[in-house]
């Protein structure tokens, strides 16, 4: 029988994520940072392996070392930019202008574009070493050009105040889709941006609301008092302009001329497990924290203060007792946030994925049967920008 469309499960649990994501991170903080690498190799294959549509998981195939390399080749990179570029520019600022403000201002401007182009070579990397189906995703080379768009339509965004952000994201999330493969057939992201502008009511609504507080409050101190109307409502209406858009561009996905896609993704539900996710986090923080402390207690309880050697423990103190306090001290900090990156894995990474993976339907599926396979794509810097610029922490 043709399966006309595909369902997607999420096979993931939460006690394995919970020990994988524990122990990765524990290597991390013991290799002072260099393990991080296989962390999220073998967090991103627990989480790839989870999403199944049509029953078949995914599969990730990038490699830690691979990711090592990158990071390396990317850091030569920027040690050139930041270690002479910028020399030069401090030297033209205190020459022409007697300070260093507008050096590091340019400096700054000229991260921008590499952001954006460390963002669309991290995305590429992924896609090229995931599959499906025993077929590879791609995209594209065309970084340059995608960091070049990224600054006209943020530069159009920024000096509208906001209002063109739906243009923004439709016609960036076109340029991607359009340079993607799937095997040797092309996504195409069809429609109009406009379609987008229904999805923003509420964004615009809190967007004008903020932007009149801060015309009232100009004129008057008590203008200001819009501000806690404005800006709750800006905040959801950007999260639910985000959840909408998503649905409403892949509804108009389409993968070679009759593959198509649903995605529904529900705003209140992306919030509650904001909400609960943020408030189980802190709540377990809490818990640990205190229960270390009253285990200190019962510690210090069971002393006799009455016969303890005082003098004698001055001097252990001050032979090795600070060496020990500073270990507990780093041990505790490091643990908070081990413990902190664990359970955001939990209640919020985890979660979310199940929620965006159990909406998605591919439509017309039998199509896929005639997909051929696409070459690998090699990469010399791997994500190396991304990690270099610290944005490719993210799964």
């Amino acid at each position: 029988m043709i399966i006309q469309t595909l369902t997607t499960d999420y096979a993931g649990k939460r006690g394995p994520l919970f020990w994988l994501a524990l122990k990765t991170s524990v290597l991390t903080v013991l290799t002072l940072g260099f393990y991080r690498f296989w962390m999220k190799t073998r967090l991103r294959r627990f989480y790839w392996s989870s999403i199944r549509p049509g029953g078949i998981p995914l599969e990730y195939t990038g490699t830690a070392v691979e990711k090592l390399m990158g990071f390396l080749i990317a850091v030569v990179f920027l040690a050139f930019y930041i270690g002479v570029f910028n020399l030069i520019l401090v030297f033209l600022s205190f020459s022409l202008l007697n300070g260093s403000l507008a050096a590091y201002i340019l400096s700054f401007v000229g991260l921008i574009p590499i952001y954006f182009y460390a963002q669309y070579r991290a995305r590429r990397y992924v896609l090229a070493r995931t599959r499906w189906r025993g077929l590879r995703f791609g995209i594209d080379p065309a970084a340059w050009g995608y960091a070049g768009r990224a600054l006209l339509h943020w530069g159009l965004t920024i000096l509208t105040l906001g209002v063109l952000l739906p243009r923004q994201v439709f016609k960036l999330e076109k340029f991607r889709i359009d340079r993607t493969w799937f095997g040797r057939e092309r996504f195409t992201q069809q429609g109009r941006w406009t379609m987008l502008l229904p999805a923003a009511t509420h964004y615009f609504i809190g967007l004008g609301l903020t932007i009149l507080a801060g015309l009232l409050g100009a004129i008057d101190p008590a203008g200001f008092g819009l501000l806690p109307l404005g800006l709750p409502w800006l905040l959801v209406g950007w999260l639910h302009f985000r959840i909408r858009s998503f649905h409403i561009m892949a509804a108009h996905k389409r993968l070679g001329e009759n593959i198509g896609f649903t995605a529904n993704p529900r705003t209140w539900r992306v919030i509650q497990i904001y909400l609960a996710g943020g408030l189980l986090i802190w709540v377990s923080l809490f818990a640990i924290i205190m229960a270390a402390v009253f285990a200190i207690m019962i510690l210090f309880a069971t002393i006799d203060i009455a016969n303890l050697d005082l003098q004698a423990l001055g001097q252990a103190f001050s032979a090795g007792g600070q060496l020990l306090v500073l270990f507990v001290a780093g041990f505790a900090y490091f643990g908070f946030f081990i413990l902190g990156g664990v359970l955001r894995q939990i209640f919020l990474t985890q979660p979310m994925m199940h929620h965006y993976a159990e909406t998605l339907i591919v439509g017309n599926s039998h199509h896929l049967n005639g997909i051929a396979q696409r070459p690998r794509d090699e990469f010399a810097e791997s994500e190396g920008f991304a990690e270099a610029l610290d944005i490719g922490a993210a799964i």
